[in-house]
């Protein structure tokens, strides 16, 4: 294992207690007396100090993070340039609200979210504080420059857990189960599972699928916006088959339906491009940002065609913390980082890496393993069938832990095993945490 020390963390596996340790359990016993219930964790330790791709707990136990916050630290936890930048703001000031003193940091961002979103259209930019609330947001943009009511999704997708988001996401469990009534006009449509679609549905005809449902359930001349997933995240991290995008991108166009593409979890290089429509050259209308933007800081955003931002009246858009001038300075600093030291070909690497390794691992139950760039999983199914089996993601995900390693699950049915690692992981690392993964797949 690797002996480099990174923003001050050994890169290495190491443990020196059972998992979890006693500090950690001791923190875990304050937490039950003061932390609601309703909050869940997917380690059972406590984090003292992250760098890297590593996550060292309070008993010094250190463990190979393949998670990265659920894709939001990509540049690394702490690393030095985004560290230094949110120093310097704090010193200067911490909020003013731009909404009241506007600043510079939330200007310089948005000029970034013009020049990275795809396309070369005139574009604008609202700042805010999470991906949900991006979603939100792009949808009032939406609605106000079409004068249309309707939303449409995409079946397993996810899209946040406030009201709107919550009635857009397609699973119940935990996201919705009690927390209705929710907001109304929005309509699912299918999504392309190459999986389990039918044996050589393409992309195309998985979008006309889903084009006729929309067409059958509203019209398309009452849908204000599409809102999609370019890779489900969520939902399985799903990548739809060649030519679905493309195609309900064109839909889209012809009907003057606004495409939002939600970019939360796919976006800024985790997918091996900078954006993951970049994959099939489809141009959205509206772009939603979050997680990997400001290496670690909460800030969102929502960019898209000047028009279309424009519509909104003075006031419409904002909130009292959005744009928060420590997270845009952590956000340009984790931009230069993703430009000049190019992590989406750290992205690709990783993709190189640990494809060709999972799928040569004759593992009972893996019925695909799939994903773009550094956003890859492994979908776990009964042996000989379809029937997704979550307790085997579950113990895969405990199984890895035990022995140092974070992994997350996702998909509708919770049987898929995720992984995200920092786009600055090494290699020696990463090979490393593969080996316990594989491990924990064979053992079934």
């Amino acid at each position: 294992m690797s002996a480099d020390v990174v923003e001050g963390v050994p890169q290495s596996r190491l443990l020196r207690t059972a998992v979890p340790g006693p500090l950690s359990v001791e923190l875990a016993r304050r937490r039950a007396a003061a932390v609601s219930a309703g909050v869940s964790s997917a380690l059972p330790v406590y984090v003292a100090r992250a760098g890297g791709g590593v996550l060292e707990d309070v008993d010094g136990n250190r463990f190979v993070d393949l998670g990265a916050g659920i894709a939001v630290t990509s540049v690394g936890a702490s690393a030095p340039s985004v560290v230094a930048a949110v120093a310097a703001q704090a010193a200067d000031f911490t909020h003013t609200c731009f909404m009241i003193g506007p600043y510079e940091e939330y200007v310089a961002v948005c000029e970034a979210l013009a020049r990275l979103t795809p396309g070369t259209h005139e574009k604008r930019s609202v700042l805010v504080g999470s991906g949900a609330e991006a979603v939100e947001n792009a949808v009032k943009v939406a609605r106000r420059a079409t004068g249309r009511d309707a939303v449409l999704v995409l079946d397993h997708a996810y899209h946040g857990r406030t009201n709107l988001t919550m009635a857009m996401t397609a699973k119940a469990m935990p996201y919705k189960t009690g927390f209705g009534p929710f907001a109304g006009e929005v309509y699912r449509v299918p999504a392309s599972y190459p999986l389990r679609d039918p044996v050589g549905m393409t992309g195309e005809v998985a979008a006309a699928r889903a084009i006729a449902v929309a067409q059958r359930q509203v019209g398309a001349d009452q849908v204000a916006a599409l809102v999609v997933e370019p890779i489900l995240g969520e939902g399985g991290f799903v990548v739809p088959a060649p030519g679905f995008l493309p195609a309900l991108s064109r839909w889209c166009t012809e009907n003057g339906i606004v495409l939002v593409a939600d970019e939360v979890q796919t976006g800024f290089a985790r997918t091996g491009t900078m954006f993951a429509c970049e994959h099939e050259g489809v141009v959205p209308d509206l772009v939603t940002t979050a997680k990997g933007i400001a290496g670690g800081m909460p800030l969102a955003g929502v960019t898209g065609r000047a028009e279309l931002m424009d519509a909104v009246h003075p006031g419409g858009l904002g909130g009292t913390f959005g744009g928060n001038p420590v997270a845009c300075a952590a956000a340009l600093a984790a931009i230069a980082m993703y430009e000049d030291d190019d992590l989406a070909a750290a992205a690709r690497a990783v993709e190189a890496r640990v494809v060709p390794r999972l799928l040569a691992l004759e593992a009972p139950g893996v019925a695909e393993v799939r994903g773009r760039g550094a956003m890859l999983a492994v979908e776990l199914v009964r042996p000989g069938t379809l029937e997704p089996d979550g307790a085997a993601a579950a113990r895969v995900a405990r199984a890895c832990a035990a022995e140092g390693v974070l992994v997350l699950t996702c998909g509708t049915w919770g049987n898929v095993v995720r992984l995200l690692p920092p786009l600055v992981i090494g290699d020696e690392l990463l090979d490393d945490g593969l080996d316990v993964l594989e491990r924990a797949l064979l053992a079934g």
